[in-house]
C-alpha cells in the first residue's frame, strides 16, 4: 500500500509538472480584434502595482510622510490644496513627480491642470512647475516634476520639505470635470558626485533634425501607466488607439545617447478638424518634463516631431532651456501618445493607427560617479536587459528570455520534451515496483 500510495504521489507531482511545463511552453492563442464596439472610453491610467496609499493634508502639521523607495495613490479634489511631507539629506537632489489622472468622462478645459512645488520648513519655495490639458480638450494624465536642487542658493540643508500639490482652474470646467482627480506621487533622490566636475552645460551639440527613420512599423502596444510603460529601441513602431486614450512606452537611454522622436496619425474618412487630436509628450527617468508637441487633424495622415535633444549628460542640469537642463542622467525616458477623445465625434470611433518612429545616436560613454545610491534602486541606471527589452518588446526583467531559453534547450520542442518526462516517470514508477516486490517476505 506504502509504495502504491508513493507512486500515486509521484503520478500527481509528475502530472503538475507537465500541466505546467505545457503551459510555460505552448504557442500564445492568436487574439482576434474586433471592431471598436460603442461605449464608455477605456481607463485612463495603471497605477504602480503596490502604491501606497497616502492622504493630502490641507496644513502641513500632519502631512503624511513621502518615502523615494515607494510609490504612492492619492486624490485631489476640486479647488485641492494639498500637503504632503519630505525628509531630506543635505547633499540629495529631490524630485517629486506627480501625475493627475481626471475621469475619462470628465469635462476639461485647455488650462485646467496641476501645479506642485517643493517648499522648505519656512515656506519657502525651492521650485514649482505645472501640467495642463492642452488644446485637444480631453481628458488625459498630465505630470508635473517638484524638485530640490543641492548647492543650489534656495532650500539647503537636512530637514523636513513640502510637496505641495494644487489644482488650476478648476473652475473652468463642467459638472462632470469638477470630481477628484487620481494623483500617482513618485519621490525620488539623487546623490551628489564622489568627486567635483565641471559646473557649465555642454556648449556645443549637434542639434540638427535627422531624417525620419523609413521601414515597415513593427507593431507595439504601449503601457497605460509609467509602471506599466512598453520597451521600445531605434525603429518604426505602430499601435492603434482609440479616442481619449493614452499609451506609456520608455526608451533605455545611455550617457552619451541622444533621442529623436516623432508621432504620426495615419487618414481616415470623414470631414472636419480637430485640434491637438495625437500629443506627445516626453518625460525623463524621474518624470521630469522634457518636452512635446501636437498635432491638429483633417483625416489626411499628419506627423509631428519632438524638438532636437541634447546627448544625455551630467551636465546639461546647468543649462536654462527645459528641453536641456531635464535631460541630466541616463536611464527611461518615457514617450506618452494621447488621442483626444473629440476624434470620435468627427472621424468615428477608431481605432486609430498611429506610428511612433524612434532614433538612438551617439556612442555610450561612462556615467558620472555618485557618492551614494540613488532611490528608487535602478532609476537612473540602464541595464543589458532593457537594452534587450528595447528591441524584443519584453519587460527587461529577465522573465521572456527564460521562456524562451526553456523552449529552445537542446532544441526539445513541447511534445518531445512531455514523452521524455513521460517515460522518465514509467520508468521510475517500475523501479519502486520491483524493489517493493523483492522485499515482500515470502509465504
Amino acid at each position: 500500500m506504502r509504495v502504491r500510495r508513493r507512486i500515486a504521489v509521484a503520478r500527481g507531482a509528475v502530472t503538475s509538472l507537465l500541466l505546467a511545463l505545457s503551459a510555460a511552453l505552448a504557442p500564445p492563442v492568436p487574439v482576434l480584434a474586433l471592431p471598436a464596439a460603442a461605449g464608455p472610453r477605456p481607463g485612463p491610467y495603471t497605477f504602480a502595482p503596490g502604491a501606497l496609499t497616502v492622504t493630502g493634508t490641507k496644513g502641513t502639521a500632519d502631512a503624511g510622510l513621502l518615502d523615494p523607495r515607494h510609490t504612492y495613490r492619492s486624490s485631489l479634489p476640486r479647488d485641492g490644496r494639498l500637503y504632503y511631507r519630505l525628509r531630506l539629506a543635505a547633499t540629495d537632489t529631490a524630485y517629486a513627480a506627480v501625475t493627475a489622472v481626471p475621469p475619462a468622462d470628465a469635462t476639461v478645459s485647455a488650462t485646467d491642470g496641476i501645479r506642485v512645488s517643493l517648499r522648505d520648513a519656512n515656506g519657502s519655495s525651492c521650485s514649482y512647475a505645472s501640467a495642463r490639458i492642452g488644446a485637444g480638450l480631453s481628458p488625459r494624465p498630465v505630470t508635473a516634476l517638484a524638485q530640490r536642487e543641492a548647492g543650489k542658493a534656495l532650500c539647503q540643508g537636512a530637514g523636513t520639505y513640502y510637496l505641495l500639490v494644487e489644482r488650476l482652474d478648476a473652475e473652468g470646467s463642467g459638472a462632470a470635470g469638477s470630481g477628484p482627480w487620481d494623483l500617482e506621487i513618485t519621490p525620488a533622490t539623487e546623490p551628489r558626485l564622489a568627486a567635483a566636475g565641471p559646473t557649465t552645460a555642454p556648449r556645443t551639440w549637434d542639434s540638427a533634425t535627422p531624417e525620419p527613420l523609413t521601414g515597415t512599423p513593427r507593431d507595439r502596444s504601449g503601457g497605460t501607466g509609467f509602471a506599466t510603460a512598453r520597451p521600445v529601441g531605434q525603429g518604426v513602431w505602430r499601435t492603434r488607439l482609440l479616442p481619449g486614450e493614452t499609451r506609456f512606452y520608455k526608451v533605455p537611454l545611455d550617457w552619451g545617447r541622444q533621442l529623436h522622436a516623432s508621432a504620426g496619425l495615419d487618414g481616415a474618412p470623414g470631414h472636419g478638424y480637430v485640434g491637438g487630436a495625437l500629443n506627445l509628450s516626453l518625460y525623463n527617468p524621474v518624470r521630469g518634463y522634457v518636452d512635446d508637441v501636437s498635432l491638429g487633424y483633417t483625416g489626411a495622415p499628419r506627423s509631428a516631431a519632438l524638438a532636437p535633444l541634447p546627448p544625455v549628460e551630467y551636465t546639461n542640469r546647468y543649462a536654462i532651456p527645459a528641453g536641456v537642463t531635464s535631460v541630466r542622467f541616463a536611464g527611461a525616458y518615457y514617450l506618452v501618445l494621447h488621442l483626444s477623445a473629440h476624434l470620435a465625434g468627427t472621424f468615428g470611433p477608431g481605432p486609430f493607427e498611429v506610428t511612433l518612429r524612434v532614433r538612438v545616436d551617439g556612442q555610450r560613454q561612462a556615467g558620472p560617479g555618485y557618492a551614494g545610491r540613488p532611490e528608487p534602486a535602478g532609476v537612473l541606471t540602464v541595464t543589458d536587459g532593457d537594452r534587450r527589452a528595447a528591441l524584443s518588446g519584453g519587460t527587461g526583467d529577465g522573465a521572456d528570455e527564460r521562456v524562451m531559453r526553456l523552449v529552445a534547450v537542446g532544441g526539445i520542442g513541447t511534445g518531445t520534451a512531455l514523452l521524455l518526462v513521460l517515460g522518465g516517470w514509467t520508468v521510475a514508477a517500475r523501479r519502486a515496483h520491483t524493489r517493493a516486490s523483492a522485499q515482500k517476505p515470502t509465504a
